[in-house]
């Protein structure tokens, strides 16, 4: 209250703060998942090329994926990956195959029909995620009708890199997300990933409130001895720009995300069931059950039955039929781990805190891996003495099943930077101090205004400290805020109306070696 404005006799109540602003601490877990899905449609509102955010699963099906047709009729499938089964004149020597009345069939894909991002949304919801950005680009492109090259990888002519780097583009607007995703990066070619990779590497070093979550090509289907050419070949595409802001996992994990039902003859030879007869009714062992179902599928009677009760009836009439659709389904659910990491993540913030490394923990619908590291390998992934980009291994534990076994970023020759948790820890510190310091703009650049701002941050990182996000044995050792003129400021920075604020903070670093030294005592007399 101006006591000069006090013009009457009476008596006046003039309240003071007694407490200073506050710092809320900005949401740590927040990933954006760029890709392509079923469908961008929502109450007649378009959303492709639209970042929207979505709190569950439910809200990404409601939005993102095709509505379900009235019952009794199957749900709608949101993804239709087209597999082909192509003789083979000896045993192949990569991929997937299955032997058939002594013939060898390799089982791929048409690349043209491969998607990652459905599932891997999926993946992140089954591991503890909650809220998320859906940048979708655009929906699925049409089939090729032709299967690729066994043991080749995967490249996908409808995932163009203009599309993503656009949706990319499309979230320098956003402050809230601190993970960006691409799952279907590694189905664009590797010079084309490698740019990808380094535009979302320099927007995170231009935004400061993100991370990138890199998947490696060749981590669907690993060769054993020349798998590290695949890494090599991801360090040499990834730059030397923003590597503390990027972070990549390996190999692809098999997941459990598709079930049986989600997979059917309608996903084979582009649905076409006459090159599934001599298959599944061979001359030399004749399947009279199967050949009737199939008949009845291409020519339906007057009331045919649903394409879910079609495809039981085959599992249960044909062995070949069932081994097939296993086989599909296991290739399938090799997803990149992008998305299952932004669920583990997720759920270790909410349970400890961003300064917790994402890592000695399984990822929930993991079932396999297709290649199996040891201590050795895993060596020249997470340690690179030329670039330094160390690369975050999953791995199998005997008695503990597949664990994430890395919590690096890319710049793994950084000691401020070598580890996630510090740097996220750090980002969020920046981003919640920046959003707070915020109501000081324009305010009276004075010992006061100076005060509040150091008893504002101070509180905050007295939090933090308390939670175990800092280390030290007293606050004082944790961290320290100075502002004022003489220690942050000139008289100069004061008349130009700048305010210096200078936070240390000693971060928490994961133990990420642990040396135990054994020696033997001597005995001595009792």
């Amino acid at each position: 209250m101006n006591i000069s404005n006090i013009k009457t006799p009476g008596v006046y109540i003039n309240e003071v703060d007694a407490f200073s602003n506050s710092v809320v601490p900005v949401a740590t877990a927040v990933p954006a998942f760029i890709g392509y899905t079923p469908q961008a449609m929502y109450e007649g509102k378009t959303y492709t090329n639209v970042p929207k955010k979505i709190t569950s699963f439910a809200e990404f099906q409601a939005i993102f994926c095709y509505p379900d047709p009235p019952a009794p009729a199957d749900p709608a499938k949101q993804y239709t990956p087209q597999y082909y089964l192509v003789k083979q004149n000896a045993q192949p020597d990569k991929g997937d195959y299955i032997l058939i009345e002594d013939e060898y069939y390799s089982i791929v894909p048409d690349p043209n029909t491969i998607y990652y991002l459905y599932n891997s949304v999926k993946l992140f919801y089954e591991n503890g995620g909650g809220d998320a950005y859906i940048v979708s680009v655009g929906t699925y492109g049409a089939p090729s009708g032709i299967p690729m090259k066994p043991g080749d990888q995967i490249v996908n002519p409808n995932v163009s890199l203009n599309d993503l780097m656009g949706g990319i583009a499309l979230l320098k607007n956003e402050q809230e997300p601190t993970m960006y995703i691409c799952p279907e990066a590694t189905l664009l070619s590797v010079a084309e990933n490698g740019t990808l990779m380094q535009e979302m590497l320099l927007q995170n070093t231009e935004t400061q409130t993100a991370i990138s979550i890199f998947d490696i090509i060749g981590g669907r289907n690993p060769d054993p001895i020349l798998y590290m050419n695949d890494i090599t070949t991801f360090r040499n595409n990834t730059g030397t720009n923003g590597l503390g802001y990027g972070t990549a996992y390996y190999p692809f994990v098999g997941t459990t995300i598709m079930q049986n039902s989600d997979i059917d003859y309608t996903n084979l030879f582009g649905g076409d069931v006459k090159q599934l007869d001599p298959l599944l009714n061979p001359p030399s062992d004749p399947n009279q059950n199967a050949a009737t179902i199939l008949s009845e599928i291409e020519n339906p009677s007057g009331n045919p039955h649903k394409v879910s009760e079609y495809n039981k009836a085959l599992l249960i009439a044909s062995p070949t039929y069932a081994t097939i659709i296993n086989h599909v389904l296991a290739d399938v659910n090799m997803l990149p781990p992008s998305g299952g990491m932004a669920g583990v993540i997720t759920n270790v913030d909410n349970q400890v805190g961003p300064w917790q490394a994402p890592a000695n923990t399984s990822i929930v619908g993991v079932s396999s891996i297709p290649i199996r590291l040891s201590d050795a390998q895993q060596g020249d992934l997470n340690v690179d003495a030329i670039s330094g980009k160390s690369i975050n291994a999953i791995r199998f534990f005997n008695g503990l099943g597949i664990l994430v076994w890395g919590a690096r970023t890319l710049d793994g020759n950084s000691q401020d930077w070598r580890y996630i948790s510090v740097r996220r820890t750090v980002m969020m510190i920046e981003q919640s101090c920046k959003l707070a310091a915020q109501a000081y703009v324009f305010s009276p650049n004075t010992k006061n205004t100076w005060e509040a701002v150091k008893a504002m941050i101070g509180s905050f990182l007295n939090d933090i400290w308390k939670q175990g996000g800092l280390q030290g044995a007293s606050a004082a050792d944790a961290f320290s805020v100075e502002c004022g003129l003489g220690s942050t400021m000139t008289s100069q920075d004061i008349l130009n109306g700048f305010m210096n604020v200078s936070i240390k903070v000693a971060v928490v670093r994961p133990a990420e070696f642990i040396v135990i030294t054994f020696q033997q005592q001597m005995p001595t007399s009792s």
